[in-house]
């Protein structure tokens, strides 16, 4: 009985071992990782990390105070004051946008700074002229005295999808020309950072790590096209944790246009007071819920009200664009100038009607408005 017994486990065992070696030697047993297909998904960074640091710039600005300190003399018995020189010093990134010396960068990086130098890829370096500035976009442009720059091709950020892969290229704790990837991982992000009176926010967020210095850096696709201005990082400990923000390049490029054209930009304005909507406010309202923008009411001489648009309206999109919230109704109207006109798709008692919209300045008209 007992050998019988063991004469079983030794068929079994064979039978086992037999099953698992044909299995290792089957080319189309399917395991976990197989279902994964790498051969049509190779991800190469270089052609864009090649690009687009020959076009990135190390931004360092300079100021000098005199500080003045307080001391008691006392051989004679009196106090006196003596100044002493103090430089304080910044640094950033910034990006070639024209091959005759045109830079963006971030205004937090240079604002209050009296000397502003730049540092190609190469060495190279030069004093660059600050042409203007935008707070409410947190934007300037410089101009250094070079040609035949590497400049980026601005990309349309419409088009950008999230789940997209993406470089972040700066130059971060002063280390030249850093490179990180990431993917997008949402758009039209509004992180109310922005302090300023008409301010935009209307971020592209990624995962590509970004921290101190790379502020003014570019966010480029996987063919070196600018897509972003690398602007600010969520932090609670001024590094780097996971998720950085850049201005979408549709606003750059307008930004930068408006600067060197008129040396300030040219905000388009619809006349309205709005909300974005959402289910609390649709209760509150006592109406069915639509994603979009309601409008709560209008500026004096409106001209969104003598289109048509009635307080109760919620916008859903703008150009045939969709537009859920606030940041994503900032950025279409940031592409126009003011006199142009815009198509609103509104609900209205749940039934869609559309009207064309003349835009203006903030003033009022539609004049374009010079820096003063």
């Amino acid at each position: 009985m007992e050998i019988m017994k063991n004469v079983i486990i030794i068929i079994l065992v064979s039978i086992l071992s037999f099953l698992i070696i044909k299995q290792e030697d089957d080319p189309t047993q399917k395991t976990p990782i197989d279902y994964v297909n790498y051969s049509n998904s190779i991800i190469d960074f270089k052609h864009a990390a090649k690009i687009g640091t020959k076009s990135v710039v190390h931004v360092t600005a300079l100021k000098e105070e005199m500080q003045e300190y307080l001391y008691f003399d006392h051989f004679f018995g009196f106090y006196d004051h003596y100044q002493v020189p103090n430089h304080q010093y910044t640094s950033g990134s910034g990006v070639i946008v024209s091959e005759d010396g045109y830079i963006i960068t971030n205004n937090h990086v240079i604002k209050g700074f009296n000397e502003v130098s730049i540092s190609l890829y190469d060495g190279k370096e030069y004093l660059a002229k600050v042409i203007a500035a935008d707070p409410s976009t947190d934007l300037a442009l410089l101009k250094i005295n070079e040609k035949n720059l590497n400049n980026l091709n601005f990309s349309n950020s419409d088009n950008v999808e999230v789940g997209e892969w993406v470089l972040a290229i700066g130059n971060p704790l002063n280390l030249n020309s850093t490179v990180t990837s990431g993917i997008v991982s949402a758009k039209a992000r509004n992180i109310n950072i922005l302090q300023q009176e008409y301010a935009i926010e209307s971020f592209i967020q990624t995962d590509a790590a970004v921290n101190p210095g790379n502020s003014g850096g570019a966010l480029v696709n996987l063919n070196g096209e600018l897509i972003g201005i690398n602007t600010a990082i969520a932090s609670t400990t001024g590094a780097y944790s996971g998720y950085s923000f850049a201005i979408p390049s549709n606003i750059v490029n307008k930004v930068y246009t408006d600067l060197l054209n008129y040396g300030i930009v040219q905000r388009a304005f619809l006349g309205i007071y709005i909300q974005e909507m959402n289910p609390k406010l649709a209760k509150e309202l006592q109406i069915n819920y639509t994603a979009g923008i309601y409008v709560n009411g209008y500026t004096a001489n409106s001209n969104a009200e003598s289109a048509g648009l009635r307080k109760g309206d919620i916008i859903t999109k703008v150009d045939s664009i969709q537009v859920s919230s606030i940041s994503e109704l900032q950025e279409e109207l940031m592409k126009k100038n003011p006199g142009m006109n815009v198509t609103l798709s509104v609900s209205r008692k749940g039934k869609i009607k559309e009207f064309v919209v003349k835009l203006t300045n903030k003033e009022g008209g539609i004049d374009i408005i010079k820096k003063s």
